[in-house]
């Protein structure tokens, strides 16, 4: 259905650069469709703005962020290659605010909403307090041909790209080992990229966004947030996303499934980028887990003799001034700085 919708969109995506090309004081015009229907106007200047989407995939409204190049609208017959950028958890597209996102004039980026714990999957439980919760469906099938048919793209595999942060690097894998036909270079930024039984601190993390951990320490004595604005409400329950998680008797067959770490042999004939940290050593520190997740993953691509791109930049110190190792934007800032124009010279080759 996705390769069938992207070869149509080829066609149909044309006659929006020529009216995009009249105002270059606002967001360009776009039409709904696709199962997205846009609710009041687009927020920011002409070529970093967002949009407001509800769809019956997913329950509630959603923020679409899209960054132009700076030269969108100088010439009405350019295309440009596209990059899907993911947040983590429990961000939302406006929050990617990344400098680095803005440097590009040879290609587009969108930032579609990944809810708090949406974990970038359609959830094996759709009748939870959380409502409908199809994320890959509204990504691949929605957002993707969206984008298509109302931005100048160039819409095939060689011009597009996945890339995310923490939740948003799962996602990344994610979608580009279902469906290697749409994503010619993926990319994970301390990404939870196992969710194997070797990486169970990392599955029960995601676990514990589910069940909303934080609202049971907030409804404790403790004091250590604050109830009233805690984003992982309603908690659900921990079988929600991909069933039992624990490695009892198989029971976890769905979430190995899922765990980019034990396929990444779906992601041949695709470029894989991984940046980590190390988070200075302390168990404290998401990233010293990440860090362990990424080398189970690394590992993986040895054994199969892939190629790949791997920065473990240790406690930051020879990443930049604003990265300490941590998991955190200082470091994933630099990463983009990295990413970005390997990206475009991909593109362009």
């Amino acid at each position: 259905m996705v390769v069938a919708l992207m070869a149509a969109l080829v066609g149909m995506a044309l006659p929006a650069g020529s009216a995009q090309a009249a105002d270059r004081t606002a967001p360009p015009p776009m039409a709904d469709g696709f199962g997205l229907t846009q609710v009041g106007t687009a927020t920011g200047g002409p070529t970093n703005f967002y949009i407001t989407v509800t769809t019956p995939e997913v329950a509630g409204k959603h923020h679409i962020k899209i960054i132009l190049p700076s030269g969108y609208y100088d010439d009405p017959a350019r295309r440009y290659p596209v990059l899907y950028f993911l947040h983590g958890s429990p961000d939302d597209p406006i929050q990617q605010t990344y400098p680095a996102l803005t440097t590009s004039n040879q290609m587009i980026t969108v930032v579609p909403d990944g809810g708090a714990r949406g974990w970038y999957a359609n959830w094996l439980n759709q009748n939870t307090a959380a409502g409908a919760q199809n994320w890959e469906n509204f990504h691949l099938n929605q957002v993707i041909p969206f984008i298509d048919a109302n931005l100048r793209t160039v819409a095939t595999k060689k011009a597009r790209a996945i890339a995310g942060v923490s939740m948003g690097g799962f996602g990344a894998f994610h979608y580009a080992q279902d469906h290697p036909e749409l994503f010619s270079q993926t990319a994970s930024l301390s990404g939870d990229i196992d969710m194997s039984a070797d990486s169970m601190d990392l599955r029960l993390a995601t676990v514990a966004s589910l069940i909303d951990a934080q609202g049971v320490i907030c409804g404790s004595s403790s004091g250590v947030c604050d109830p009233n604005n805690d984003p992982y409400k309603p908690g659900v329950d921990s079988d929600a996303l991909f069933g039992s998680p624990y490695p009892v008797f198989n029971a976890d067959w769905r979430w190995n499934e899922v765990d980019p770490s034990q396929h990444m042999d779906k992601l041949k004939g695709v470029g894989v980028s991984i940046y980590v940290g190390n988070g200075r050593g302390s168990a404290f520190e998401p990233e010293f887990w990440l860090e362990g997740a990424s080398k189970h993953v690394k590992d993986r691509m040895d054994a199969l003799g892939m190629s790949y791109y791997y920065v473990d930049y240790g406690d930051g110190a020879a990443w930049g001034t604003q990265c300490n190792g941590g998991h955190n934007g200082g470091c994933w800032e630099q990463d983009l700085r990295d990413l970005i124009p390997r990206l475009e010279r991909s593109f362009a080759s």
